[in-house]
């Protein structure tokens, strides 16, 4: 796999090359202009752009870069997909075969079509951060990195802005996510630790998409991870704007999210109804924030087989310290 990055890169690399001799040349204006109507200045960023075909799914052109490009395994995507381990392999599959049957090209698409591949590369950008912010430091980098660079091939996209900010905003708590080898909560979060820098290049790139009218998923989701950074977090505000999201993404994960602000507000029977309903049953934060809601509420054994249950599913060693620690509190 890494072989075969190496190589799609050093083509990259060879096409502009010869774009550059051609531009040299001078012989014809036109041949110039679309030569530069492909170039991106990020290799990576290149790569992203050309793998993600709209001939495929979104899923699929999501999965397969993640997998060819991201270095993530089938596992690993297949857990952020939240489908079994077969099932992922199964469409990863059809996507390959999808190629090779419709001799779909690898190469560059012209700047006018960037915008039809824009929300593929959004999620795997976003996903890679995800995947790095569990411990990985090295993929979260890779995706800010990119993530900086998609912002000024594309600057009056808000969405571009948007998947920055929220990756600053997250990535700037980073330090201060782990102690002694497990997972603190937000709220019990060390803020001498957060890089005060990070944060407010985030609260940038937001205001720089909220001024290009940005309303979309990512730009939300920063939103909300600046007004989860207050001292005092207005659950009920954040309540509300989980609730625009889900209606935007119809995500039950993102349910998942309002019913915890919503049990934050002080309404933990609404809040548990609202993940007991969810059809998330691989997803151990769903087991673990159904714990938390049940604990609250005195329903400690049912807590206990929550907690268990997030356990069966969790794969970061420092959020399953976490977890066995909440377990062990319960008595």
């Amino acid at each position: 796999m890494t072989t075969a990055r190496n190589r799609a890169i050093d083509r990259l690399r060879r096409d502009r090359t010869g774009a550059e001799k051609l531009r040299l040349l001078d012989e014809h204006e036109a041949a110039e202009d679309e030569v530069d109507e492909t170039l991106i200045p990020d290799e990576r960023l290149e790569l992203l752009f050309t793998c993600c075909h709209p001939a495929l799914s979104l899923d699929a052109q999501v999965a397969l870069t993640l997998r060819t490009l991201g270095g993530l395994s089938t596992d690993e995507i297949a857990s952020a997909f939240l489908v079994p381990r077969e099932t992922m392999a199964k469409r990863l599959l059809r996507a390959k075969r999808k190629i090779k049957a419709a001799g779909i090209p690898f190469r560059v698409p012209p700047a006018h079509l960037l915008p039809e591949r824009l929300a593929a590369v959004l999620a795997v950008i976003y996903l890679v951060f995800n995947e790095g912010y569990g411990g990985r430091g090295e993929l979260s980098a890779e995706a800010i990195r990119l993530g900086r660079a998609l912002a000024e091939l594309m600057p009056d996209e808000p969405e571009a802005h948007g998947l920055l900010a929220l990756m600053l905003v997250n990535d700037s708590r980073r330090e201060a996510r782990f102690a002694a080898g497990e997972v603190v909560l937000l709220r019990d979060q060390d803020r001498s630790l957060w890089d005060r820098e990070e944060l407010a290049g985030g609260r940038a790139a937001l205001e720089r998409a909220v001024a290009l009218g940005g309303r979309g998923p990512y730009a939300i989701q920063a939103g909300l991870a600046v007004l989860h950074s207050a001292e005092s977090p207005d659950w009920h505000r954040i309540a509300a704007l989980y609730g625009d999201l889900a209606e935007l993404t119809g995500s039950p994960i993102v349910e998942l999210n309002r019913a915890a602000a919503i049990g934050e507000a002080g309404d933990e029977d609404a809040a548990l109804a609202i993940v007991e309903r969810l059809e998330l049953d691989r997803y151990h934060y769903m087991h673990a924030t159904r714990a938390d809601l049940l604990h609250r509420l005195g329903r400690t054994d049912d807590a206990r087989a929550a907690y268990e249950r997030s356990l069966e599913l969790v794969r970061s060693d420092a959020e399953r310290r976490f977890l066995e620690r909440r377990l062990a509190e319960l008595g």
